[in-house]
């Protein structure tokens, strides 16, 4: 019986998963007002960027790379959305710095895996 992948299988999704264990500590401390709406769209993007990492990293070659595309894609949003976040002060200085510091480290991880998957 095959068990199932763990995170430190694959070096990206243990970033990302660092990362959502972050956020979801924090998430609670969200005001009410915000967590639902910009803190349920910051939860979303981070499941479904740990979603297409897992998706890409069992893909063919040929299928890979348009899936690490929207990767990417999806990945800017979450940043984006995260700064905007703070940006509303919904989170304080020190949660957005650790969390921004965690996703910089999957940003180049996606860069280095688009650059080989081409």
């Amino acid at each position: 019986m095959n068990s199932p992948l763990s995170n430190s299988d694959i070096p990206i999704l243990a970033k990302l998963g660092e990362a959502y264990k972050s956020w979801h500590l924090y998430i609670q401390h969200v005001p009410k007002i915000t967590r639902f709406t910009l803190g349920a769209k910051i939860d979303n993007l981070f499941t479904e960027c740990i979603h297409l990492a897992l998706l890409a990293s069992h893909q063919p070659r040929e299928k890979k790379s348009e899936t690490i595309e929207l990767l990417n894609n999806r990945f800017d949003s979450l940043k984006f959305f995260l700064k905007l976040l703070w940006e509303v002060k919904a989170i304080n200085t020190n949660v957005f710095t650790q969390i921004s510091i965690q996703l910089a480290e999957v940003g180049r991880m996606i860069g280095g895996w688009m650059k080989h998957s081409r």
